[in-house]
């Protein structure tokens, strides 16, 4: 699954923690509701040219959150053009990789679980 993370996942609180206007946030993990186990968190910087090999998972599931820069993925089959604010929901026994093709560094957090529900976000 392909989400944008700033305008399909965000919900709104006003007044968080007392302070003014408002925040939007998404919490992607709830230790009192998930049955997921999470294995890792990974902040990475890709510079031009370098790339994450294709490779394929077991059972775990593998999220890539893209918080800079450009590149292009090979995801469920295909190639996608990613940008800052894409959460690529890579699902167990997935194949995935990473290219940056740009002339800018990649900045992405990688969330790495198993267990049930981890297909879904």
């Amino acid at each position: 699954m392909r989400v944008d993370l700033f305008n399909d996942l965000m919900t709104r609180e006003d007044h968080c923690h007392d302070g003014e206007q408002y925040v939007e946030s998404y919490r992607a993990f709830d230790r009192m509701k998930d049955l997921r186990t999470l294995d890792f968190v990974d902040f990475v910087r890709i510079p031009p040219g370098a790339t994450i090999g294709r490779h394929q998972h077991g059972d775990n599931c593998e999220w890539y959150v893209i918080t800079q820069g450009t590149g292009t993925m090979w995801f469920k089959g295909e190639e996608l053009q990613v940008k800052p604010g894409d959460v690529l929901m890579n699902p167990a026994n997935g194949e995935h990789g990473l290219v940056n093709d740009s002339q800018e560094d990649i900045h992405l957090v990688v969330i790495q679980f198993s267990g049930e529900g981890q297909n879904e976000y």
